[in-house]
């Protein structure tokens, strides 16, 4: 690896695990909605850097969509209204920028290269391979499901909102249940292949891959860490 990944910087994977940590800890003590807002875009910046540039200009956008909803929630005058929405909506302002940045580093960081990040920083197993099989686990399932999709609408199956609304059961049972079939067959898969792979092995892990510190990694980390301290000390700035 020439230290890029799709055409953007390469981070450590023990950096991402702390950007992640910085992001629900911003995330779960934010002053504002202006701060929240903040730092979606700072999460999206690292989507650019990282090279995921659809991410990025999916993810923004439909942040924005609900943060401008969500403003037009708060200036109604119907209470009732309000209490039922805002409930949601603040949930799912806390959990889309640690959502945001798991994708992120789900698609940008290689089994190999976190587990062998754990091991330098002599991780639990127990720990480690849950997430070693989660991050080869999700990308799986998302190639299953584009496979289901594009069978079932030859068969005028439509997997989305409006079909299950118009056909319930038809749509539940064509699309979801093979859909629920495979999740269960490829964890038993992973896991299986993982063992084969000796992910269990106490001796230390090699990597073609230099895991180091470098720059970009320590950069990331100080934009993230003083967005978060202004959101601490300076709660004004953003009210």
């Amino acid at each position: 690896m020439s230290g890029r990944i799709k055409a953007g910087l390469w981070f450590d994977p023990r950096t991402k695990l702390l950007l992640l940590l910085l992001t629900a800890l911003g995330a779960t003590m934010a002053p504002s909605l202006m701060y929240e807002l903040g730092l979606v875009v700072l999460v999206a910046l690292m989507a650019l850097v990282c090279g995921e540039w659809r991410k990025a200009a999916l993810g923004l956008p439909a942040y924005l969509l609900f943060y401008l909803l969500t403003l037009a929630v708060m200036q109604t005058d119907s209470s009732s209204l309000q209490t039922t929405l805002m409930a949601f909506l603040g949930l799912f302002h806390k959990v889309y920028p640690c959502g945001f940045l798991a994708g992120i580093m789900i698609s940008t960081t290689k089994v190999s290269e976190f587990l062998s990040a754990m091991s330098r920083i002599h991780a639990p197993k127990k720990l480690v391979i849950p997430f070693a099989v989660m991050l080869r686990y999700m990308p799986a399932i998302r190639e299953d499901w584009h496979f289901i999709k594009d069978a079932m609408q030859l068969r005028d199956v439509s997997p989305n909102l409006a079909g299950l609304l118009t056909h319930p059961a038809r749509t539940v049972e064509c699309v979801y249940v093979p859909l629920m079939m495979a999740a269960s067959k490829a964890a038993d898969e992973l896991s299986i292949a993982s063992v084969t792979r000796g992910i269990e092995n106490p001796h230390p892990r090699t990597c073609l891959v230099q895991i180091r510190f470098r720059a970009a990694d320590v950069l990331a980390v100080v934009c993230f860490a003083a967005y978060l301290a202004a959101g601490l000390f300076w709660k004004e700035a953003f009210l």
